[in-house]
């Protein structure tokens, strides 16, 4: 701090030195309303820069985990639909085995079991429908050997899901397959239909287990998001209670530095008395 002399009013050093002191507060003031104003202690990068940069690189992990948590999301859902279609297929087979069991019986005549056979026809036509009607955002659910999530925010932080392919040929209960015209011809057809049901069974089974999987994935990203957003707000999210009890001391400061500046601007007219 410069010390002037007060017989010389050309330059008065001490309002010089109280109005720097003032604008300061008046800046640093500023400063700490805007924070409260904002909620965040760094609003520029000049603020504190590497503090800046830590929390801008925490907020864009923070953001990419909140998309990879509604990606999971949308794979169960996908899965789910999946799963919706399955449930009526082995409900088709069920009934279906239930037919065959029945035209396996020699209690029956050639026009009971032909009406059957046409039943039977007609639930391997529809899981034929339920099949090619599986699709999500327009892609076929039982055509694709893959399906690939993003699952948090790293490159390459992928989950795979492998529904596999269905049809009722590759099921073995088409029309040529399922013959009940006699009951060696129901017994075959038993066959494949057990078949059937068994794959059907074990495509459940793994698609269970990957929902499972993607629950157990949403729960940590849900946890690692709360801990990556607890640290960013430590670094970039202002302390009211700091900032205020900072203000209260600014306007303090404020208000004797006013008194200051002009006590210092009234010194030089103490010249007056020497004339």
């Amino acid at each position: 701090m410069s010390f002037g002399d007060l017989t010389r009013i050309s330059t008065n050093l001490q309002a010089l030195d109280s109005l720097r002191t003032l604008r300061n507060t008046n800046s640093e003031l500023g400063l700490r309303q805007l924070r409260l104003a904002t909620g965040s202690r760094l609003n520029r990068a000049e603020d504190d820069s590497a503090g800046y940069s830590i929390a801008k690189k925490l907020e864009a992990r923070v953001r990419g985990q909140a998309q990879a948590l509604a990606n999971i999301g949308d794979a169960k859902s996908m899965l789910t639909v999946a799963e919706g279609s399955l449930n009526t297929v082995m409900d088709i087979l069920q009934t279906m085995k239930e037919k065959v069991i029945q035209a396996g019986n020699d209690t029956l005549g050639s026009s009971e079991r032909t009406a059957i056979e046409n039943q039977l026809d007609a639930l391997s036509s529809e899981i034929t429908d339920i099949i090619n009607d599986t699709t999500y955002n327009g892609n076929s659910l039982f055509t694709s050997t893959a399906l690939t999530f993003q699952v948090n925010a790293e490159s390459g932080d992928t989950f795979s899901s492998t529904i596999g392919t269905l049809s009722v040929a590759g099921l073995g209960v088409d029309d040529a397959s399922i013959v009940v015209t006699d009951a060696s011809n129901a017994s075959t057809a038993l066959s494949r239909i057990d078949a059937a049901i068994q794959t059907i069974a074990d495509t459940m089974a793994s698609i269970g287990d990957d929902q499972k999987r993607l629950s157990f994935k949403m729960d940590n990203l849900s946890i690692s998001m709360n801990n990556y957003e607890a640290a960013r707000s430590r670094i970039e999210d202002a302390d009211f209670a700091k900032e205020q009890m900072e203000i209260v001391k600014l306007q303090i400061l404020q208000q004797t530095g006013t008194a200051s500046l002009a006590q210092a601007n009234a010194a030089p007219q103490a010249v007056l008395s020497l004339f």
